[in-house]
């Protein structure tokens, strides 16, 4: 872990190498333990061998061949001409196993093994293996040496830099060491070696925060999560952040993992990481001003050459009142490398400040405990088994369990989520099922999802991560619809599947009946919805949502990025080329926006022109805290009828049907938490009566029509 720096008022002109790894060397192959003072400046270094970087086993990458061993100490002299125009100070190296480097006798940097402050003996073995990364296309692993660091250590005239090398143990197939330390040099002066081709020009100042993530070489997979070290320098609105400031934003553990699925194969990567104790537990924390929590996403836009998509998209969310995401920009240095513009995310998960529903523990496994709060996604079925479950009434759809997760959730709380949601699917399906669909899905998160989703038109919607959320009993019950997720590909950024123009209604396309619910197009051309979503959209299109308002949002964006964008295109120089699955390519970053800010202003207008449903009604606004205990569906009915009881009282109900004139019809026991359907092909048609009970108490009552 690199120790947190003083900020440095010099600035970087250029870099140049202090050393280079195929200089002349003095090195000591590890056999023995060396004078504890080998690695000062002053140690006399006349009987060791001399040979050039790097050094190892002859596998391509070496020029000095040395026998098994399980350590290698090397020695190099160089020298500073000019201390007062050095702004920073930067080891890269490229390493099989692990190493420790020192400063004129000062450790600046080790990675992969041991504890900081205490030389490794000579026989000491490698936390694990790792292999160098230069033979294979790669970059050196760079570390940022503490400005405090070299400031006391490096001195005008003659220096030595010493590194020790070592090896898992004497059975490894390798040992590489390939070192280079970079200066960075305040003026147009040039007094030392030039840089390696492969040399990334390390970012020196940036308005927007800067993450630095260290791995000690470690690669980062999709799962499980690695550990790692992050710093953040964020030194606050309109103060500039450099690498060698105070890690002031965090400074501390992280475990981190790529994520992604068609994004996976991009070379710029997204990440999922959790911030943690150096015992490893979660360590729950505000970043970049946003709500304490521990999960968190660093979201590399690529194939989205505005940026900005999702932050936009995020944003539109939030105004329509329901909980999406909220974003912040910042850079990122990886390991020595800088990787882009990022955008911190909030994970989707529950939390008081993100999905505010309840905990679900694994005892709640009955009454109204066990009715939330879920989580869950229309997504890929990609997972391991029992993850989610396929749909009975749409082609390949699968729901998949989010928070909990399936290896959290309990059986019975993986029955109650899916029977409730197949429930619904089964009132949707049936065309006398009238309005009870309300009893199930609360219809103003709905309104307000569909609309962002139509202002989007993106490809995926209804289809991958696709989320919504179930409340408890207690709270309302409902499904809610949300939050939005993954919005890259929108906004007329793709040119496969459907129409990427800002003209149609995006929720048609599942009338396919493939991968999105059949009951998306069943709630969307409902007559009551219809006019609910266009009182809506006029509410929302003279407020927030008002084009001026949007535009000026991407406008505020894009300056605050102005810089940090060249510097993301520089890395990946992707202008003027086509990237799955873009429908536009623009020669500058001025034209992409232009492409967003077009596309968006029309998509508008054609919703205004063509906005489904009258405004006959007053909005209402649902009540999350609506105490719903027992859906009965469909009603009317015509030979039977379902019960689906949500109560802490009781596992088991009496359920009373009683006719008009007072006489019960039927006297039976359903059971709390399943579906209860009752047969009554006998009754004439008619209004009755329902009442549910637990010995003397009255627990709910209702009518019933039979047509």
């Amino acid at each position: 872990m690199l120790l947190p720096v003083l900020g440095s008022s010099q600035v970087t002109n250029h870099w140049e190498a202090a050393i280079v790894a195929e200089n002349n060397w003095k090195y000591r192959i590890g056999n023995s333990e060396p004078s504890s003072t080998w690695n000062q400046h002053s140690f006399n270094d006349q009987t060791w061998n001399t040979g050039k970087g790097g050094f190892g086993y002859s596998d391509g990458d070496d020029q000095t061949i040395i026998p098994a061993t399980n350590s290698v100490y090397l020695r190099k002299e160089f020298e500073i001409f000019d201390i007062s125009k050095i702004s920073a100070l930067t080891l890269y190296a490229d390493y099989d196993d692990a190493f420790v480097a020192y400063l004129n006798g000062a450790e600046i940097c080790r990675a992969n093994i041991g504890n900081v402050g205490t030389p490794p003996a000579y026989n000491a073995g490698a936390n694990g293996p790792r292999e160098a990364l230069l033979y294979q296309g790669g970059l050196p692993q760079a570390f940022t040496v503490n400005t405090n660091q070299w400031k006391t250590f490096l001195k005008q005239g003659k220096n030595t830099l010493a590194v020790q090398i070592h090896n898992t143990d004497l059975n490894s197939s390798d040992l590489s060491s390939l070192i280079y330390l970079m200066v960075g040099i305040t003026d147009n002066s040039r007094q030392y070696q030039s840089l390696p081709s492969w040399f990334p020009t390390p970012v020196d100042a940036t308005n927007l925060p800067l993450f630095v993530i260290n791995t000690s070489g470690v690669g980062i997979s999709d799962e499980p999560k690695i550990d790692a070290f992050l710093g953040i320098v964020d030194n606050g609105l309109g103060n500039l952040n450099r690498p060698t400031d105070p890690f002031n934003g965090y400074d501390g553990k992280i475990g981190i993992e790529s994520r992604g699925s068609s994004s996976a194969s991009f070379p710029k990567k997204n990440y999922g990481f959790e911030t943690r104790l150096p015992n490893g537990e979660n360590n729950n924390v505000s970043l970049l001003g946003l709500p304490v929590e521990n999960d968190w996403i660093l979201h590399g836009p690529y194939s989205d050459k505005s940026l900005m998509r999702n932050v936009l998209s995020y944003h539109i969310g939030r105004i329509t009142g329901e909980y999406a995401p909220r974003t912040r920009w910042c850079e990122v240095i990886l390991n020595g490398e800088y990787i882009g513009l990022y955008v911190l995310i909030e994970k989707i998960k529950r939390d008081k400040n993100r999905v505010n529903i309840s905990n679900l523990r694994t005892t709640d496994i009955k009454g109204a405990e066990l009715t939330g709060g879920y989580i869950f996604s229309v997504d890929r079925n990609n997972q391991v088994p029992n993850s989610g479950w396929s749909s009975p009434y749409t082609n390949d759809l699968f729901y998949r369990y989010r928070d909990p997760n399936y290896d959290e959730l309990v059986q019975q709380q993986k029955d109650y989520l899916k029977n409730y949601v197949t429930l619904f699917e089964e009132v949707m399906d049936d065309p006398g099922s009238g309005d009870d669909y309300k009893q199930f899905v609360n219809i103003t998160s709905w309104v307000n999802y569909w609309i962002a989703t139509e202002v989007f038109k993106h490809i995926d919607n209804y289809k991958f991560s696709f989320y919504l959320y179930k409340r408890k009993s207690s709270n309302g019950g409902k499904i809610h619809f949300g939050p939005l997720w993954d919005l890259n590909l929108a906004y007329g950024n793709y040119d496969f599947g459907q129409n990427p123009d800002p003209n149609d209604w995006s929720y048609v396309w599942a009338n396919q009946n493939f991968l999105r619910p059949s009951w998306v197009v069943d709630l969307s051309e409902k007559e009551e919805i219809q006019n609910r979503v266009n009182c809506r959209w006029q509410e929302l299109r003279n407020g927030k949502l008002h084009t001026d308002s949007l535009m000026d949002f991407i406008d505020q964006n894009a300056l605050f990025i102005s810089d940090a964008q060249v510097r993301n295109f520089k890395k990946w120089p992707i202008l003027e080329t086509y990237v799955w699955p873009n429908s536009y390519v623009g020669n500058t970053y001025a034209n992409e926006l232009v492409f967003l800010k077009n596309w968006l202003q029309d998509r508008l207008v054609w919703m205004d022109d063509n906005m489904l449903g009258k405004c006959t009604i007053v909005l209402e606004r649902e009540d999350i805290s609506d105490n719903q205990e027992v859906l009965v569906f469909p009603n009317p009915f015509q030979s039977h009828v379902n019960f689906y009881v949500e109560n802490t009282l009781a596992a088991s109900y009496q359920l009373v049907i009683i006719d008009a004139m007072g006489s019960i019809v039927l006297e039976t026991e359903i059971q709390d938490a399943e579906p209860n359907r009752i047969e009554l092909p006998y009754l004439t048609a008619g209004m009755y009566y329902y009442q549910l009970r637990k010995g003397v108490l009255l627990i709910k009552s209702g009518k019933l029509v039979k047509d």
